[in-house]
Formats: structure tokens, C-alpha cells, sequence
């Protein structure tokens, strides 16, 4: 999981071998609103917040002089094993892995980038330890033909056919997930190895912990959904593999991407189901290079193995796409037309793009012809992603916001995930920034990662006749209360935990009704507590969410696009911008 040049610079740990080992470890990047608690009660000690400005330069200046007297990848992957384990950002353990897995990717990408030691500290620990502006301004060009008049959105007619749109995100299956075991170690990942006599150790279907989940619980979500259902589709927007990114490689990965495939294929049966790519699912994690980079290093074992596992849901041209660059286009029914974007080619946890960061692979390009061909054909379409638009670099997350206020009328919903927990995000029109034209929908984990339940989301969303809008109507989100399940002999039972409009009192589900209520949240703390306890899927921290922490949160809900203070200037009462970005940057989760 990475929010612009503005929300949290962790190209992190991946991008210097000696930090990639902590892969922004059990973060992969992404920074987003408060709820430090999180991750401070898991309790882990390591990290790059643990590296000082003396500490940066001292690292990457004894990496670089390294790559300058001898680019030989052993030799400098020693220096970086060596100081890791001098700054103690891990175990001696962790760090020679780590460092073994990262280092040949990552010298390749260093060595290709001009990327100096003062601009790498700059990009992880902000401006007062380097300055850094190697991924410069770029944009996309956009249609010459003028914008369709805008029509604001209805509810459909009375009687008008609904469809129910299962959406999963970030599983994170962990194959040695053990009951019993440890749910407090202090690597990364925990709830792994032997199982402990007596209590405290993991529970059977899940830990609140920084544990992921074993295999029987995903088997038992999918399992229990021919009671949830019908569902006219499924949207799955990535992250297969657990969190122990030290120590996974390309057939780790490959399993995991098989296994549960083929779970989804048993329990779906024949439901359409289009899948995205998750930044977990390359090893090391986060890095999709580029499609120019090619051989060994290019990203073509993991596209080729996802068009070979989801060919029974995809058409030929979308697999073309997908075997090329990991992102396509397909009719999901008449007048409904889906984009899968690789946002990896977002991300700025991806070292890949210090050697060119501007629209890689020709993504966004490529979408604005899709969105120009559906717009020219009465298509709607929706858009899935794994990395939301506002975690992402700056100059990608901006064209992207272009590319939305343009198409408003053509993209009918956004769907990510990514960040584990249940929020979404805000665009407004480009000219007065007042305006709501769509909201990106960022739907909660299936793993417990961390100190959550196991949760999924479902849309319903306008149905398949002529004239449908295929807008968002409404959305649930169910979880599985482990407190309860976990409770021995008790039997396991997804619940629903609220359903949007419901809970929130909204008339409609339109992009001016969730502009409305983060005005509301302002106002009405009892409705506010009631989106936090949501946010966390039923399990909060202890560590309650007060003005700070909302200043953040209501923020980050507004923010559809990274590093723009300006978006947050209506909210009251108005905070600096910068110690806004402090409070996002306390909290990393995937």
C-alpha cells in the first residue's frame, strides 16, 4: 500500500537496499489518514521512522559511493546488510534476507536513476534532511473535442432493476499461519510457527494482531457467500500474498496467486469475477517495472501467470493488455464497461520509476482513449484499482483527477482498496474545487492486517436496462467478529456491519451526498465516532479519534488527489497542511 509527494514519501526502504528490506515492511507504502494506533500497538520497533537525517545520508552515501567505486550487487548488498542491522532497522535475520531478495532489482533501478543520496533522504524524511524533485511534472493530453454538458445524477425510476457487485481486497493469505502461535513477535508479521501451550495465541480464524489470514477463513468467506448472493459480478482489486515480503520469491508468489484463483473459481462458480493487480503481488514487493524493461527483471512471469489463472474471466484482448503491462478493458454487460488500472505504475513505493516516472506504460493515455471510445458510445464504466488515486505520486494522482473531471459524465464509480480500511475519497470540479463530480470508493481488507476483522463489501449498484446511470446506490459492509468466532466450539458467522445510507442517513449515494455527510461529520460527533468505529471494520483502537485525528481523517476524505492543501481549506476548524501530512504519515499499514 503510498500517497503522493504530499501524503508520505516512503519509496522507502525498497528503494535503498539497506530500507528495502523493511519494503516499508509491513507497509508497503501506504500512508494514509490518522490511526497511528494501529500500528503502535503491534508494537514494531523498526522501520524507516526509525532513521535520522545523520543516519540517511551516512546510509545511502556509503550505498552510492559503493554503486560508484563498484557496482557489484553482493558487495553492496553487504554494506546495506551491515547497516541495517547497525541502525537497527530489523533483525540480523530479516536484514540479510531482506537485502539478498531486494538487492539485485533495486541496484538495477538505482543505477539507471539519478537519484543522489541528499534526494533520497529528502524523499523519506522530508525536506529538512535533502531536497528531492526527481519526478517532475508531466501530463497526459486530453480529448480536443469539448465536454459533454454535465447532468447531474437521479435515482433511477421506480421499479429499475439493481445489481449486486461483490468486491474483495488485499487477503494477504499467510500458508504458515498457525493457530496458537505467536500473535506478539516482534517481526513484521506475526501469528506464524509453533503453536504455544495455553492461552494467547492466535485464534483459529483470525488474530487482532499483525497477522494475516490462514487459507480456512478465506475458504469459509467464500464458502458462506452462496447464502449472501446473487451477485451480477466480482470486483477483486489484489494483494494475494501475506506480508513476510523478506522472504518471498516468484513461486511463493505463484502459489498464492494459483490457490486462491482457484478458491474463488470453486466457491464463485460461473460469476464473473475481473481481478486487479495488488502491489504484494510482486516479489520484491512493489517493484513493476516498466514494460521496456525487459529479461529476467521485467514483470512478464507475473502477467503471464495472471492471464494463464483468470483466462476463464477475461476476453483475449483484455488478456493482451494484462500480458503486457497488467491493466485492461472489458464489457461487463451492454452499456457497462470496465477498466482494471495497474496502479503500481502509481506508486511511489515502486523503485522502478526513479528511472522514469512519467505515465509508465502509457496507462493513463491509454484510459483516456478507453474512457473517449465509451463516452462516444453511450458506455458507462467503471473504474478498479488496488492503490487509491490519492496515495499516489503527485504528477500521476493530478492527470488522473484531469482525466476524472473530464469524463465525469462517462465513469460512473471507483473502486480501490489497499489501505485495509473503509474511507473513501472526494473529486471535485478542477475550476472551483466546490463542485462534487465522483467519489473513489475504498472498500476494507479481507485480512486482518492489522488489529482488524475479516471483512467484504458489496455494491449495489443501477442494474443493466437502457438509460442505467450503473452508479453506486448503496453499499454494505460485512466482517466476521472474531471476539466471537474465535470462542472455542463457536461456529463462524459473517455479519452486517452497516449499510451506507443507512447508517450514515444519506437520501441517495451520489458524489453530493458523500460531500455532504463529511460536512456533517464536522458538526455531529456521535455521527462521526460511528464512521470511525466503520473505518476500523467493528474493531477501533483504543486510542480514541479527536481533533487532530479528525482534522486528518476529514481531510484525507476530501483529498482524491496527493499534495493539494487546497482541497482542505473549506474544513473547519482549518489546520496547517503540514502537520496534516505529520498525522498521515503516523499511520502505514499495507
Amino acid at each position: 500500500m503510498a500517497v503522493g509527494a504530499g501524503r508520505a514519501p516512503p519509496l522507502a526502504l525498497a528503494l535503498a537496499l539497506a530500507l528495502a528490506l523493511a519494503l516499508a515492511l509491513p507497509l508497503s507504502a501506504a500512508l494514509s489518514p490518522p490511526g497511528a494506533a494501529l500500528l503502535e500497538a503491534a508494537g514494531p520497533r523498526w522501520g524507516w521512522r526509525n532513521l535520522t537525517c545523520p543516519g540517511c545520508r551516512l546510509l545511502f552515501g556509503a550505498l552510492d559511493l559503493a554503486l560508484q567505486l563498484e557496482p557489484n550487487v553482493v558487495r553492496v548488498g553487504r554494506v546495506a546488510a551491515g547497516l541495517c542491522q547497525e541502525l537497527r532497522l530489523a533483525r540480523p535475520e530479516i536484514c540479510r534476507q531482506a537485502v539478498q531478495l531486494f538487492q539485485r532489482d533495486v541496484v538495477a533501478a538505482w543505477a539507471r536513476s539519478v537519484l543522489r543520496p541528499a534526494e533520497a533522504c529528502g524523499l523519506l524524511l522530508g525536506p529538512r534532511c535533502g531536497h528531492w524533485d526527481i519526478y517532475g511534472a508531466w501530463n497526459v493530453s486530453l480529448p480536443a473535442a469539448p465536454k459533454p454538458p454535465v447532468r447531474p445524477p437521479v435515482p433511477p425510476p421506480p421499479g429499475a432493476p439493481s445489481a449486486r457487485v461483490l468486491f474483495l481486497t488485499d487477503l494477504h493469505w499467510d500458508r504458515l499461519y498457525t493457530p496458537g502461535s505467536d500473535p506478539a513477535c516482534p517481526d513484521p508479521l506475526c501469528c506464524r510457527g509453533a503453536a504455544r501451550p495455553g492461552p494467547g495465541g492466535a485464534g483459529f480464524w483470525g488474530e487482532y494482531s499483525k497477522c494475516d489470514l490462514p487459507l480456512h477463513t478465506i475458504a469459509e468467506l467464500l464458502a458462506q457467500l452462496r447464502h449472501a448472493g446473487p451477485f451480477a459480478a466480482a470486483y477483486w482489486t489484489g494483494d494475494i500474498p501475506a506480508h513476510n515480503v523478506w522472504q518471498q520469491h516468484r513461486e511463493d508468489q505463484l502459489l498464492a496467486l494459483r490457490t486462491v484463483t482457484a478458491l474463488l473459481r470453486q466457491h464463485l462458480g460461473a460469476l464473473p469475477v475481473y481481478p486487479a493487480v495488488g502491489n504484494h503481488e510482486a516479489t520484491p514487493v512493489n517493484a513493476f517495472p516498466p514494460p521496456y524493461v525487459h529479461g529476467n527483471q521485467s514483470s512478464a512471469w507475473l502477467y503471464d501467470a495472471m492471464a494463464e489463472a483468470w483466462q476463464d474471466w477475461l476476453p483475449p484482448p483484455a488478456l493482451q493488455t494484462l500480458r503486457a503491462a497488467g491493466f485492461y478493458t472489458v464489457q461487463v454487460w451492454p452499456g457497462l464497461r470496465l477498466v482494471s488500472l495497474n496502479m503500481n505504475f502509481c506508486s511511489q513505493a515502486n523503485f522502478w520509476l526513479l528511472i522514469n516516472s512519467t505515465d509508465p506504460a502509457g496507462q493513463l493515455q491509454w484510459l483516456v482513449g478507453v474512457l473517449e471510445a465509451a463516452e462516444q458510445q453511450g458506455e458507462k464504466v467503471h473504474i478498479i484499482g488496488h492503490i487509491p488515486p490519492a496515495h499516489c505520486l503527485r504528477s500521476w494522482s493530478w492527470n488522473y483527477y484531469r482525466i476524472v473531471n473530464r469524463f465525469e459524465g462517462t465513469i460512473a464509480a471507483q473502486f480501490f482498496g489497499h489501505t485495509h480500511v473503509d474511507e473513501f475519497e472526494m473529486f471535485y470540479d478542477e475550476d472551483t474545487l466546490t463542485r462534487p463530480v465522483s467519489v473513489a470508493f475504498v472498500a476494507p481488507s479481507v485480512t486482518t492486517y492489522i488489529n482488524l476483522n475479516p471483512g467484504y463489501r458489496v455494491y449495489e449498484v443501477d442494474g443493466a436496462y437502457n438509460g442505467s446511470s450503473h452508479a453506486v446506490l448503496d453499499h454494505e459492509t460485512f466482517i466476521l467478529n472474531l471476539t466471537e468466532a474465535n470462542v472455542p466450539g463457536a461456529e463462524p458467522h459473517w455479519q452486517r456491519l452497516y449499510r451506507a445510507r443507512e447508517a450514515y442517513g444519506m437520501a441517495t449515494a451520489f458524489p453530493a451526498d458523500w460531500d455532504l455527510l463529511i460536512r456533517r461529520f464536522q458538526d455531529d460527533e456521535r455521527l462521526f465516532q460511528r464512521f470511525w468505529y466503520h473505518f476500523h471494520k467493528g474493531h477501533p483502537p483504543r486510542e480514541p479519534c479527536l481533533e487532530a485525528c479528525k482534522a486528518a481523517l476529514l481531510c484525507a476524505l476530501r483529498t482524491g488527489r496527493s499534495a493539494d492543501p487546497s482541497l482542505c481549506r473549506v474544513l473547519r476548524p482549518a489546520r496547517p497542511f503540514r502537520q496534516i501530512l505529520q498525522l498521515w504519515r503516523q499511520r502505514q499499514l499495507c
